[in-house]
């Protein structure tokens, strides 16, 4: 016989069976309930196939400013805004890569985009200072800024000129003055602001490390490079916290990721050893086209009524690949007490505080 045993219940199974049924029914409609929570939890909002840039409507007359978009997920982001009508303004480093970039964009198509590409390096703040001014003066509008270069893997300890680690000072320091100074044309926009993480938030000290940002003792390239992206995200979150604040709802603040996509990040900054793994990966399943992996920042981007509290990305196996939608975010990247002292130092150490 078998025996059914709950915290204050021991059911013997079925000699009355009508008995033992509506004893049961308590406990099997809380089963029902849960499953049907999980079931809710896996369900992407976009169907089975999840977000894809077939949602984006005509963007005539809107405006898209991206950064790093001569190759990658940039450059197909990039692509595929200029193929829905909207203005695009990439913002890169190398000069010569981006009217290299905008000569392909025109030969695929056609000589009517509506394209600018202005100079940026994020690792030195002055030159996005000046890339922002040049921003500010070329468009009237910004429906959403997309912050979508990085660098990752740095092998060794390496300082920006401003005198932070390189992936913190690229990665998050460079953006949060980008953001900051394009701001008050974002909000004037009642536009957004789209920050593309990574899944590497997940993969390192999980919190930010104050007492040494710049890892002069213990770096290795991957706690370094994951403290940036886990910051970048985190700062999108306390950027959302001070808007619900001073009740400024028209602009969005959205976090997202790219999951494993074949891209040329690793092969730009990484060791050789990075590089080789990486390379060898993009011939496996583990990986998807950088074209896919652009569908997260578009949807984040254009998409009407998206949830800002939710992390964006591919939704299949460990979240590197599959149907874009949203998926979990570990609890660390929310920690309002970390995220506050980090928005609060950030502004003292760029000089540059938000006019929020």
């Amino acid at each position: 016989m078998c025996v059914i045993t709950t915290q204050t219940k021991k059911y013997p199974t079925f000699e009355n069976p009508y008995k033992e049924l509506r004893l049961l029914l308590p406990d099997l409609c809380l089963i029902i309930l849960i499953l049907k929570k999980i079931d809710k939890m896996n369900t992407n909002q976009f169907g089975k196939k999840g977000w894809t840039p077939d949602r984006i409507e005509k963007l005539n007359g809107k405006t898209y400013v991206i950064t790093g978009t001569t190759s990658g997920t940039g450059f197909e982001a990039a692509k595929i805004l200029l193929s829905k009508g909207a203005k695009v303004v990439m913002l890169n480093r190398n000069p010569k890569k981006a009217e290299d970039t905008i000569k392909t964009l025109k030969q695929e198509l056609g000589n009517h985009i509506d394209v600018v590409a202005i100079k940026m390096d994020l690792a030195v703040q002055d030159s996005v200072k000046k890339a922002a001014e040049e921003v500010i003066k070329t468009v009237p509008q910004i429906n959403a800024l997309i912050c979508n270069a990085a660098i990752a893997q740095v092998p060794k300890q390496t300082l920006t000129v401003d005198g932070w680690e390189s992936q913190m000072g690229t990665n998050y320091y460079g953006n949060f003055t980008l953001q900051a100074l394009l701001f008050p044309l974002i909000e004037k926009s009642k536009g957004r602001i789209v920050t593309v993480g990574s899944l590497g938030y997940d993969m390192g000290i999980k919190t930010i490390k104050f007492d040494d940002l710049n890892w002069n003792k213990d770096y290795t390239p991957n706690n370094a490079y994951s403290q940036s992206k886990l910051a970048q995200i985190m700062s999108i979150y306390e950027l959302q916290e001070r808007l619900k604040k001073v009740d400024k709802s028209d602009i969005k603040a959205y976090a997202c990721h790219p999951g494993s996509s074949r891209t040329n990040l690793i092969n730009s900054s990484g060791s050789p050893l990075m590089k080789f793994i990486f390379n060898l990966m993009k011939l496996s399943p583990l990986t998807q086209s950088a074209e896919k992996g652009a569908y997260p920042q578009l949807m984040c981007a254009t998409e009407p009524n998206l949830d800002q509290s939710s992390f964006y990305g591919p939704t299949g196996r460990n979240n590197w690949t599959g149907p874009v939608g949203a998926h979990k975010l570990e609890s660390h990247a929310k920690d309002k007490v970390v995220s506050n002292k980090l928005w609060e130092l950030s502004e003292k150490e760029t000089g540059i505080k938000w006019n929020i």
